[in-house]
Order: C-alpha cells, then sequence, then structure tokens
C-alpha cells in the first residue's frame, strides 16, 4: 500500500536558527495555507494553539542503521520512537503553535521549529482534554 499527501501550505520564517523542538522555541513565522482552503482556518483564533502536522522534506533518508540514534542533548543511543528525530521511517513532524494573528489563509504563528518552505500536511486543535475541544463535547 501506498500512502500520498499532498501539503495544504508552507511553512514561511526569517530566523536564522530554528531549535530542534517547538517546546522550547520562540521563533515566529507564518503558515501559508492555499486559498482553497481558507473556509477551514474560520475558527482559529489568535491567542490558540493549533497542532501542525507537517513532512521533514530536508531530513536524511531512513535507513536501517537509522532505528537507534544518539538524540542531539544525549550521548546514549536511543530508539527512534523515543526521540524527535527527523529521520524517521516516516518523515512525518508535529508541532503546537502559538497562534498570533490571522490574515487571510496566513496564519502567524510563535514557537516554530521548522524550517522554511516546510510543507504543511494538516492542521488539528491543541486539545488537553476533551472539555476543551467543541467537537468533543458532548450533545
Amino acid at each position: 500500500m501506498k500512502i500520498e499527501f499532498t501539503p495544504i501550505g508552507y511553512v514561511h520564517t526569517d530566523a536564522e536558527k530554528i531549535p530542534r523542538h517547538w517546546t522550547v522555541s520562540d521563533a515566529e513565522g507564518s503558515l501559508h495555507i492555499d486559498a482553497k482552503y481558507l473556509n477551514a482556518l474560520k475558527d482559529i483564533k489568535p491567542g490558540e494553539e493549533i497542532v501542525v502536522i507537517f513532512n521533514f522534506d530536508r531530513s536524511s533518508a531512513f535507513t536501517e542503521n537509522s532505528l537507534v540514534q544518539a538524540p542531539c542533548n544525549r550521548s546514549d543511543k536511543m530508539g527512534v520512537f523515543s526521540i524527535c528525530s527527523p529521520i524517521r521511517p516516516n518523515p512525518i513532524g508535529i508541532s503546537t503553535v502559538k497562534v498570533l494573528s490571522i490574515n487571510g489563509s496566513v496564519i502567524h504563528v510563535k514557537g516554530i521549529d521548522m524550517l522554511d518552505n516546510t510543507p504543511i500536511l494538516d492542521i488539528k486543535p491543541y486539545v488537553v482534554n476533551t472539555e476543551t475541544c467543541p467537537s468533543c463535547k458532548k450533545q
């Protein structure tokens, strides 16, 4: 089975140094979403956090040697599914960013850990528990 994705947009940032993980990032940038998805952005508000799913389009190819890697902050090697390495069997990343503002189909955000022109695959709400998710609340 082959699974294919089409980007819904691209990340843009002028940040020269991109942190390795969103939890330690103050980098700002914008998510340029294809205009055909404009109505899908209608309920995203400044101040909220959103989850961005993206493609590690510039990471090294995954090989059997990549199953165990040394994370940048540790000397011991760990299994790839226990770390945040961009070198993965399926090069998919996930980050939570804070929405600063929205102008049309451009979402200005803080906390990015993605390179300029990174393909965005999807955006989801940041849900801590089902009480904070309008679509999860019982009717």
